[in-house]
């Protein structure tokens, strides 16, 4: 990590972190976390923090949870947080499906998917995040009309994303097939990347009955 990104992680960490242990679940309030009652969104797989500080800004009467397990990526999110004087973010460290897990059904807003880890290879499929009984779990915490916000650049695992959630019996494609690409995601430099590689974003929204 850098010398910046080093001093944000031991100094912001205690205010806005939050571990996620491995073994048992451990229940999450996300009032006491945030200290206020809001409208909370999960973002799982943060990267280094650009969208989520981004999308906090643009959008303070929502809390903004996120989770990464790359310990750079966490520090560069709390020094963005910090640089922008954001009050509504925190970020979690550890494994996501452990994290929501311990959280009560039916809390939160919306679930934001950006960009996970493709796993191409036939038999890394399992490790996928959107896979049926991920979701299943990821739509129990969503409150009804709450929102699943799946993007990828990968073609092959949109197609795979967005017959998963077709298959879920309490979620509602939000536009019946691809969805246009909402405003409110930014584009980041690894969106750029791929475009200029040739490879489209698809976006999938799904809303709970």
């Amino acid at each position: 990590m850098s010398d910046r990104q080093t001093d944000a992680l031991s100094r912001l960490w205690p205010a806005y972190g939050l571990d996620v242990p491995d073994g048992p679940v451990v229940p999450v309030d996300l009032a006491d976390l945030f200290g206020r009652r809001a409208p909370v969104v999960l973002e799982i797989g943060s990267g280094m923090g650009d969208s989520t500080a981004a999308m906090a800004a643009a959008d303070p009467d929502r809390d903004y949870l996120a989770v990464e397990v790359h310990t750079p990526g966490i520090a560069n999110l709390l020094d963005l947080v910090e640089r922008a004087g954001l009050r509504n973010v925190r970020v979690a460290q550890g494994d996501a499906l452990s994290l929501v897990s311990g959280l009560p059904e039916d809390v939160l807003d919306a679930v934001h998917v950006f960009f996970p880890d493709p796993w191409p290879k036939s038999r890394h499929h399992k490790r996928r995040i959107i896979q049926p009984t991920h979701v299943a779990l990821l739509r129990s915490r969503l409150r009804p009309g709450g929102v699943l916000h799946c993007a990828t650049d990968w073609a092959e695992y949109a197609e795979a994303m967005k017959a998963t959630l077709d298959a879920d019996p309490e979620l509602v494609d939000a536009y019946g097939g691809f969805a246009p690409r909402p405003a409110h995601r930014p584009v980041t430099k690894f969106e750029r990347r791929a475009i200029t590689a040739g490879r489209p974003v698809a976006d999938l929204l799904y809303r709970r009955r």
